[in-house]
Order: C-alpha cells, then structure tokens, then sequence
C-alpha cells in the first residue's frame, strides 16, 4: 500500500504561536469509500510509528482484523513534526531554503488534531464510524473526540489518557535528557544525536515493556555470556530506531506529547470526558507501567456509559502491539454493534 500526500492551501497556524508556511500530511488508506461515505475506520498512530498501519500492528488490517479493509475505510494520518512524510523538522523551511532542524517550531497535541481535521475534511470525510487511539494515539482520539464529537459513531481507546500524567512527562524528559547530551544535538544534519537518540530509545523500551516483558524475553543461557542479552537487545533496539528515525522528530514529538491535556483552557479533564456520548471502549493492559489498570478504569468511569475491557498479557505498555488476537475478539463486536449510531 502506498503513501498518499495532502498539500495544505496556505499556512499552517500553531497553538503556541506562529505558523507553518507549508503543510504536507502523509497518509494511508485501506478499503473502499462506500456509497453513503459512513464506513470510515479512523486510526491515530502512537510515537515513532507511520501512517501505514499494516506495517506496524499486524494482523489487524485484515479479513479477520477489527480493521478489516472488506468491510472498513480505514484511513492513518502520519503526525505533524514525524519522520514519515508529514512535515517535521527535516522537512525544507521555506524562509530559509534549509532542513528546520532544531529550529522547527514547538507543537502540541491540538496542531497534530487540527491537520487530522484538515485532512478528514480534504478526503470529504463528514462522519467517521470509529476513531481508534492506541498509546499516544489515543492522546490524539480523545483530543479530536473532544473538539468535535459530533462526527464520531464510537471511540476505541487502548493504553491512553486524557491527560498526560508526571510519570510519562517523567519519561520523555529522561529521554530527551539522552538525546541533548550528545555533543552533536542542535547540528544541521539529519544523522545529530545518534547516540542520545539510541540512549532515549533504550530508556523508553524500559517503560514500554516492564519487567515481565524483559524477564520472560532476554534471560541469559546458564552460562555466564561475554555479553548479557538484555545488553544486546537494548543495543540493537536503539541502533534500529536510529536507522529509520531522527533525532529532532522525536524531541518534537515527545514536547507534543506532554502537552496533552483534554482539560485544559476547557474546565477540566472530568467535565470535558463527561460530555462524550458516543459509544466508548476502554482497554487496559494488565502489566502496563505507564498508562496503568487503575488508570485506565479511572478514564473508562469518567466517561458516561463508557465499557472497561482489560487484556492480560506479559509485555506490558506493548501489549497493545502483540496482543492482536485478543484485541480483534473485543473491537470486531463492539464496531459491529455500533454500526447505526
């Protein structure tokens, strides 16, 4: 499946000031539009991954997949300020004639909705079946569910929060804190910080996965190895990052991230999730360590008749990736079963 683009007529305004003179959006599409343009399967992509959705959460985008493209129009926007085609820091400052780099403009979770928007509006996209959110997506489902809850039939949101907490603002500052101690951060060149991206990225597998995750995975032989595989496995995961990933992308992304706030300048997280009345489900990771159980109860009981699912499985924040099965046996039923709202 190939990558479609958007060109935004005109400049691009932020929430914390100033504008994008140009805006590309990088998006995918799987299915077919029906007659009555109602068959619209939403996705919102977490970090560091791209708009092919097939690429990154198998087993999903098929026959047998709650977004199974016989059935579903599915669409995935890559997010404002990433390394997958949407503009971001590598992209060409046209007041300059060079890459942003560093100098790319702060952005926030709203600006990453608000080109969502643009793009639903652009593929003439009135109403959409499903919104799904996973991780950081589900930052940007409940956001746009917020503004405009009136073109959403349901809402899927799986290992998220309306608000970011301490603890994974706590994370992505660790990790931006890797990132700007390599001596080459802030160079003009799509290959500065390497190092501290692959430090960041090894940081964040830690929360990503738990120790369940890593002590079921990466246990040493009997014998005492040259080296330990947890050792390895930290090494190549930040190695591979770096080699399809940069540095000012993630810094970018990981800023937006921590401004996600449904509440905020709005009256609060609780009144704003009080006012959803689409159907909602909610889906917790039993070993999850940065969006917890309890959390993601808490967020379900906040939402008016919203259903709270929970999946047991070893690999904690990351579940959401490898636990497909037990994902298409919850959401085939529940989008079936909201077809008419």
């Amino acid at each position: 499946m190939s990558v479609n683009y958007y060109q935004h007529s005109g400049p691009f305004k932020l929430e914390l000031g100033g504008e994008l003179p140009e805006l590309t959006i990088a998006y995918h599409t799987y299915g077919t539009l029906n007659e009555t343009r109602d068959n619209v399967v939403w996705v919102c992509h977490a970090l560091t991954a791209n708009s092919d959705v097939a690429d990154w959460w198998p087993h999903t985008v098929e026959a047998e997949g709650f977004l199974n493209p016989e059935k579903w129009f599915v669409v995935c926007a890559n997010i404002l300020g990433s390394h997958y085609g949407t503009t971001g820091p590598l992209h060409i400052n046209p007041s300059t004639g060079s890459p942003y780099y560093s100098e790319f403009p702060a952005i926030t979770m709203r600006d990453m909705v608000n080109c969502h928007r643009l793009l639903a509006t652009h593929l003439g996209i009135n109403h959409i079946h499903s919104l799904v959110g996973s991780s950081v997506g589900g930052f940007q489902a409940l956001e746009w569910a917020v503004q405009e809850p009136d073109r959403f039939g349901n809402l899927i949101l799986i290992a998220t929060a309306a608000k970011a907490s301490p603890w994974a603002i706590a994370i992505d500052e660790t990790q931006r804190m890797a990132i700007k101690s390599d001596a080459t951060w802030g160079e003009p060149s799509a290959d500065a910080a390497m190092k501290g991206l692959a430090a960041a990225r090894a940081i964040g597998l830690l929360s990503y996965r738990g120790p369940e995750g890593y002590n079921l995975t990466q246990q040493d032989p009997e014998e005492l190895p040259d080296t330990h595989r947890a050792c390895s496995y930290q090494q190549y995961q930040g190695e591979k990052l770096c080699r399809r990933y940069n540095a000012y992308s993630y810094v970018t992304i990981l800023d937006a991230f921590d401004t996600h706030d449904v509440g905020r300048g709005r009256g609060g997280t609780d009144k704003m999730l009080a006012q959803l009345s689409m159907p909602v489900i909610v889906i917790g990771i039993t070993t999850d360590i940065i969006f917890t159980p309890a959390e993601m109860r808490s967020l379900a009981n906040s939402i008016p008749g919203a259903t709270y699912h929970e999946i047991s499985s070893p690999f904690g924040h990351d579940g959401f990736l490898v636990e497909h099965k037990k994902l298409n046996n919850l959401l085939i039923p529940f989008i079936c079963n909201t077809e008419t709202k």
